[in-house]
């Protein structure tokens, strides 16, 4: 890029000169001519010419010009590098997101399948295991089908969300809602703390009672798994106005740098390097969250809790709302 920018200043410069001696050269030339046909007394009266002035003014524009297209082609070569760069960018950054969401959706498809295989093996080869040793192979199997099954519900929601998503509306009390879910978090995170707080009388939501679900064990899981090993974790639910809810999550986790934020709500997009990141997920759950809260005509937003971790708003139009 330097060397064109180099190579458009030369040639403006020789522009400019070449276009400098032209004009010299048809003012010699015209006083010359003006003297022998004795139209002017002196050199001196030359420049008071009507000829003069006219050539003067040629040359002006004709100096404007090169230095204008010179300006524009230099601006329209560093517009169009600034693109190629940016375009780059993007297509890196794209394929980075994808290589990311392969290695995840590979780390999250073979741990769950691998867990069960081994408690299937551990069945076919062991006949007589105790009870509490089958309980507890079974109950492992169970949690990993689990997790199979949450990974493909996930999938396939995210892909109805692109296009095809209709909303089941009905009442939904959004309070027990998150309870129930709170509750279920709770129960896979063991050491997590969650406090829940739900205002009394609040007005139902109408929606998905499963697409809103989905929003809430999301934002649950995720303020448990970013803040590990002991998950501080508040939820609330409150009238933020005549028809509108607002619903809060915060954590003490390892928060969201501020360059992120823009980027959390973007489909696969996880923070940092699935080569290092220890974390599991597939960088579905804040797309997710954040086309259902839209579906369900809210908005959301992302803040840095204090004195650390992440808060979650959502805000919500109750039954009734206009």
């Amino acid at each position: 890029m330097a060397y064109m920018l180099l190579a458009f200043g030369w040639w403006s410069v020789l522009l400019l000169r070449k276009n400098e001696e032209a004009h010299v050269a048809n003012v010699n030339e015209l006083a010359y001519r003006m003297a022998v046909e004795r139209r002017i007394e002196a050199p001196a009266d030359f420049r008071e010419t009507q000829r003069y002035r006219d050539l003067t003014s040629q040359f002006e524009r004709q100096q404007a010009m090169i230095i204008g297209e010179a300006v524009f082609l230099v601006l329209s070569l560093a517009g169009g590098i600034y693109l190629l760069f940016r375009s780059l960018r993007q297509e890196i950054s794209a394929a980075q997101q994808q290589r990311n969401f392969l290695l995840s959706i590979t780390h999250e498809l073979k741990s769950p399948l691998a867990g069960i295989r081994l408690v299937l093996e551990t069945f076919q080869k062991r006949k007589e295991l105790k009870p509490e040793i089958q309980q507890k192979l079974s109950t492992n199997a169970l949690a990993e089908t689990d997790r199979l099954t949450a990974l493909v519900n996930d999938l396939l929601l995210s892909a109805k969300l692109e296009n095809v998503y209709q909303i089941n509306e009905e009442e939904v009390d959004l309070g027990s809602l998150i309870q129930d879910a709170a509750d279920q978090v709770a129960m896979k995170y063991k050491t997590a703390n969650i406090h829940v707080d739900i205002e009394t009388d609040l007005r139902p939501v109408v929606g998905d009672r499963l697409g809103l679900t989905s929003v809430a064990v999301n934002l649950l899981e995720n303020a448990a798994k970013y803040s590990q090993p002991n998950p501080v974790i508040h939820t609330s639910l409150q009238r933020g106005g005549a028809r509108e809810l607002i619903w809060e999550v915060s954590d003490n986790g390892i928060g969201i740098p501020d360059r992120e934020k823009r980027r959390i709500w973007t489909k696969f997009y996880r923070v940092g390097s699935e080569d290092t990141r220890k974390t599991k997920g597939t960088g579905l759950g804040l797309y997710i969250v954040k086309r259902l809260v839209e579906r369900h005509g809210g908005t959301l937003e992302v803040m840095d809790n204090e004195p650390k971790g992440t808060k979650f708003m959502i805000y919500l139009p109750t039954k009734g709302a206009d």
